[in-house]
């Protein structure tokens, strides 16, 4: 094993070796062989990052770490220092379009299939500018530059909720571009900074640290601050490219990083360019959703299985102030991990709106395990949509967002358990085959039928696609949960398309059979094969939860625990440390209900499959949010902590 040094001070003539270092990243990665390590000593590196080559197997992998207690920094960035005062507030500055290469960001668009164009037709582009750190906002004419307005409120897309503006004063820091033919120029309000005594950056590069080939395969990305790249829409009919990302590979690890300042997408473990690409933007001949099932198809034809793509792990990064999504991912993050995390403020800005948008989005969630992760101050926590299948949401800490967890049009099985859901919106299932065990959910609850999209599902742990369906309601299970009651007015502005469908607690789930016998035999018989079927919401199962302050349960629920006590619960967040602080009757606190296995949560119909662990063993869900472990006999309160006090108490849960 060869260990190939970086430094700012390095040469690219240089052997590499500690005494002699390489200048650039990319040098080093021209020069690591499998089993190689790049060591990068501490600075400030301005580079696309683009590996020659990948490991050879989990134990010859190629590693970018940074050098041991050093700060490094790569940047997708240039700095701009030649900053002129026009008036007032407002400075120029001329770029010369040899600094972008053959893709200037300030030309770009924000644009691509599931975006949704606002009103006025004006289109944000890839380009950003940052003061400080700090990114500014773009607007579309001149005079906007000297007169800027500032925003103290924006409407969620979703919701119809009026949402603040977190700092309205910093909206009014704004920027505008005109590019010429050989000169980028900006202007700038920067709200009194002078920026020729300030650190200035525009951003230059698609990416910071992604391939440009397809399978340069187990690569460890680990302990870098990576920011600041004009990365594009990525829609799930599109290529997928993020600020880091495998670029469609397997069994990459990013892990202890800082990632932050990507215009679109961080973290990407996606789709490919030749699956598709915005067919649904550019030709407009089939709707998004058609484009979609063919890319599924397409990439099987390319070799979308376990042995080439996915198995990834994504853990203990800081990933924040990114306009779509923290990590993003249609058919590349199969079989993966994401885990230790902390994700938070992304799409906050709401410079632009699609429906692609969330701290994670993942398509074809495959035995993806979403695991003890931090996520907050999102427009929208995780989004699971279409192929949710052997997916395990676990001990995950979600609160300050608008909203929760989203899981659409997928037939399962999938696990959510042991999560705290503290937000106005807790959870959105517009699917089935659900299993939601030990949760918080102190939010609003919304359930949707989904009968206009027929969307795959697989053989137990694989990529191969065994059938399609359309969400019919139901086949979900609730055991051991704690759901508070609420305000659905608070959660979905009056009038909006999600309003009418909020509930607070399992009562969605009325009308719905309590069993696969009443099901089956609650059908008209009269009607033929597939329209007795077609629209008829299936089975809830659903026991042993507890209700409180309005929440109610499902009406066939079997030991429901429905208490008129006052309970509350509050996510305190303290910067590096959360507090849960509660507030409980004894009832609460008493076991309540036993270890649960997959034994406790019945076969899911369409796909018929069990709840099983990645390696096909039963499910066992015996680890709480704070990672004790359960047994089996023992009884537990409902909720997420395997052990909690009566009356008000603090636990910090992060």
């Amino acid at each position: 094993m060869t260990i190939h040094h970086v430094a700012t001070t390095g040469s690219d003539t240089a052997d590499g070796s500690a005494g002699a270092p390489l200048r650039t990243i990319n040098r080093a990665a021209a020069l690591a062989r499998p089993g190689d390590t790049v060591r990068v000593h501490g600075g400030e590196y301005r580079e696309w990052v683009r590996p020659a080559r990948g490991g050879l197997s989990d134990l010859r992998r190629i590693t970018y770490e940074a050098a041991d207690g050093e700060h490094v920094v790569i940047k997708g960035s240039e700095p701009v220092t030649a900053w002129h005062r026009e008036d007032g507030d407002v400075w120029r500055a001329e770029v010369p379009n040899s600094l972008f290469g053959d893709r200037n960001p300030f030309v770009e668009t924000v644009d691509g299939d599931w975006l949704v164009p606002p009103a006025t037709g004006e289109r944000q582009h890839l380009g950003e500018v940052y003061l400080d750190g700090r990114s500014l906002s773009e607007v579309h004419d001149r005079a906007t530059v000297s007169a800027p307005v500032a925003r103290t409120e924006a409407v969620d897309g979703w919701t119809g909720t009026t949402e603040p503006v977190e700092d309205p004063e910093w909206t009014r820091a704004v920027w505008y571009a005109e590019v010429g033919e050989d000169t980028t120029t900006i202007w700038a309000n920067f709200l009194g900074t002078d920026p020729t005594g300030a650190l200035v950056e525009i951003n230059v590069r698609p990416a910071v640290f992604y391939p440009t080939e397809h399978h340069l395969d187990y690569i460890t990305v680990r302990g870098f601050e990576l920011a600041q790249a004009a990365t594009p829409w990525t829609p799930p009919t599109a290529d997928q490219p993020g600020l880091i990302g495998p670029n469609w590979a397997k069994g990459w690890i990013i892990e202890d990083n800082v990632i932050h300042d990507a215009k679109c997408s961080a973290v990407s473990l996606g789709k490919e360019i030749s699956t598709g690409h915005n067919y649904a933007t550019e030709r407009g001949d089939k709707p998004g959703y058609q484009y979609q099932l063919e890319s599924v198809f397409l990439a099987r034809q390319i070799g979308w299985d376990r042995e080439r793509v996915g198995s990834h792990v994504v853990r203990r990064n800081t990933i924040f102030d990114c306009g779509q999504n923290g990590v993003v991912g249609h058919l590349g993050a199969v079989f993966s991990t994401i885990e230790d995390n902390h994700i938070h403020h992304i799409a906050t800005k709401r410079e632009f709106y699609g429906y692609e948008i969330g701290g994670i989005k993942l398509h074809a969630a495959v035995d993806v395990q979403i695991v003890h992760n931090r996520i907050h101050d999102c427009t929208l926590g995780v989004w699971l949509d279409w192929q949710t299948q052997g997916t395990r949401v676990a001990r995950n800490l979600f609160y300050a967002n608008t909203r929760d967890l989203f899981v659409e049009v997928s037939h399962g099985p999938y696990v959510v358990d042991h999560n705290v859901f503290a937000s106005p919106v807790a959870l959105e299932v517009f699917s089935q085959g659900g299993a939601y065990v030990n949760n918080l959910v102190a939010g609003a609850v919304r359930l949707e039928q989904v009968m206009d999209r027929a969307t795959p599902y697989h053989r137990p742990h694989s990529t191969e696609v065994a059938g399609f369906a359309v969400v019919c309601g139901g086949d979900d299970r609730y055991v051991g949960n704690l759901f508070l009651g609420g305000d659905a007015d608070r959660a979905f502005a009056p009038g909006s398309k999600g309003h009418r469908l909020t509930t607070y607690g399992t009562h969605g789930y009325d009308g719905c059979p309590a069993s696969l016998e009443e099901y089956l035999g609650g059908m008209d018989q009269s009607k033929g094969d597939h329209e007795r079927f077609h629209g008829l919401r299936q089975p809830a199962y659903v026991h042993h939860n507890a209700y409180a302050g309005g929440a109610a349960p499902y009406e066939q629920e079997k030991d429901a625990l429905v208490l008129d006590d006052a309970v509350t619960c509050a996510v305190v967040d303290q910067g590096d440390q959360v507090v849960l602080e509660t507030n409980l009757p004894e009832a609460l606190v008493a076991a309540h209900v036993g270890l649960v296995t997959a034994a406790d949560l019945p076969r899911v119909r369409y796909v018929d499959a069990d709840f099983e662990e990645p390696d096909g063993t039963p499910l066992v869900v015996g680890t709480d949010l704070l990672g004790r472990e359960k047994e089996a006999g023992a009884g537990y309160p409902v909720g997420p902590l395997a052990a909690v006090d009566a009356g008000t108490s603090r636990v910090r849960v992060w």
